[in-house]
């Protein structure tokens, strides 16, 4: 990972985000823990997950219509569904960068037993949990929200988040991981998420033929940039909040990845922002939702947005989802295809890896809707010096 670069960088000063906002723990032995079972039944909570009165939810947001992708007439090669996908695809991408996609291939049963472990995980004592704690600066592992990084305005929920690679070196790298970490136990719960992450990656890379012909480049253009992704898959679990109007489960963000695909359980909680205004994303067991990042906006030279979205919580039922981040291998160089520059589109974003991307958002920079900007900003300052 490109770690060298990023150690030397210098302060990040903008109107929108000063260092202080950062609002970084220091490792003095006093971080708040998040322990959902026992904060899920308190009227009065913690002032660090109280939200400003700006960014306070709206948790009866109207619905967004969404147009149904139809995946696989796409990926049968019926060039009428073909130029049918494209535009809606393109329409969507452009305006918002959010999309449901509908026969996708991914088995049922398979998405059941992911959501199913889940609940499995997160119904662990947090000591337990704790096993698979994530490290400070790296992307991966339990966090229960984020107190060990910041003291304010923190996610209500918890996280466990592993990597995976698409590698054949790799096949076995997820059930690995869990045996490691969390012991024999776990050896299924490792290879339902092995076989899910294989079927996400699967998915991915057709829904990336999708994007290029959408974009007017192959379809195979960024099929094969993906192809050995090096991905991140999180478990997100909302408990419970007894004032579900003070906080959020995740704050609006941009996510700096390349693609998300996330399937959401029955409770609903997903928000899009849509010309400057929330709007809920109702959940459908038979979709996918698909939402571009930075990385991609970078990828497509700004023509597709990276979607602006988060997550409200709701004082009953506990809320999952599974996420898988579509990532380029370490050494792919971000850079777009020759056929989105020219003189009237002439290039936004200098060229970049995920790596140095990664470890801007882990170490350095709260991921939110400015992060691609701010990340471009340093990389031109540090060309300059």
């Amino acid at each position: 990972m490109a770690i060298d670069c990023i150690k030397t960088m210098p302060s990040i000063t903008t109107p929108h985000h000063h260092p202080k906002d950062q609002d970084q723990c220091k490792d003095d032995g006093k971080s708040f823990v998040f322990d959902a079972q026992v904060l899920r039944h308190q009227t009065n909570i913690p002032q660090q997950f109280i939200w400003p009165d700006h960014e306070k939810p709206n948790t009866n947001a109207p619905e967004l219509q969404v147009p149904l992708v139809d995946l696989g007439d796409f990926l049968s090669g019926n060039p009428v569904a073909a130029v049918e996908a494209s535009r809606l695809v393109g329409e969507a991408c452009k305006k918002h960068g959010f999309f449901l996609v509908v026969n996708h291939g991914v088995d049922k049963t398979l998405i059941a037993h992911a959501h199913n472990y889940v609940d499995t995980f997160f119904k662990l004592p947090l000591s337990e949990k704790q096993k698979a704690q994530r490290k400070i600066g790296e992307s991966c592992g339990y966090a229960s929200s984020f107190t060990g990084r910041f003291s304010s305005k923190l996610p209500w929920k918890e996280t466990l988040s592993f990597r995976y690679k698409a590698e054949e070196s790799s096949s076995k790298h997820i059930e690995e991981y869990f045996h490691n970490r969390m012991g024999e136990d776990f050896a299924e719960f490792g290879t339902v998420y092995q076989d899910y992450c294989e079927a996400m990656s699967t998915l991915s890379l057709g829904i990336m033929e999708l994007l290029g012909m959408s974009l007017g480049v192959s379809r195979e253009h960024f099929r094969e940039f993906f192809n050995e992704n090096d991905s991140i898959m999180r478990l997100n679990y909302y408990p419970p909040c007894q004032k579900p109007d003070l906080t959020l489960g995740t704050g609006p963000h941009c996510d700096p990845t390349s693609l998300t695909i996330l399937h959401q359980d029955q409770v609903g909680g997903l928000q899009v922002l849509v010309d400057n205004e929330w709007r809920s994303i109702n959940p459908n067991f038979d979709a996918f939702v698909v939402n571009i990042g930075d990385t991609f906006m970078a990828l497509s030279n700004g023509i597709y947005r990276s979607c602006l979205h988060r997550a409200v919580v709701n004082s009953q039922t506990p809320r999952k989802s599974l996420a898988f981040f579509l990532c380029p291998k370490n050494d792919k160089m971000v850079t777009p295809p020759h056929e989105l520059v020219d003189t009237c589109n002439p290039r936004i974003y200098p060229d970049f890896t995920w790596p140095m991307l990664l470890e801007f958002t882990q170490k350095h920079y709260r991921a939110d809707m400015k992060t691609l900007e701010v990340f471009t900003n340093w990389l031109h300052q540090r060309s300059l010096s």
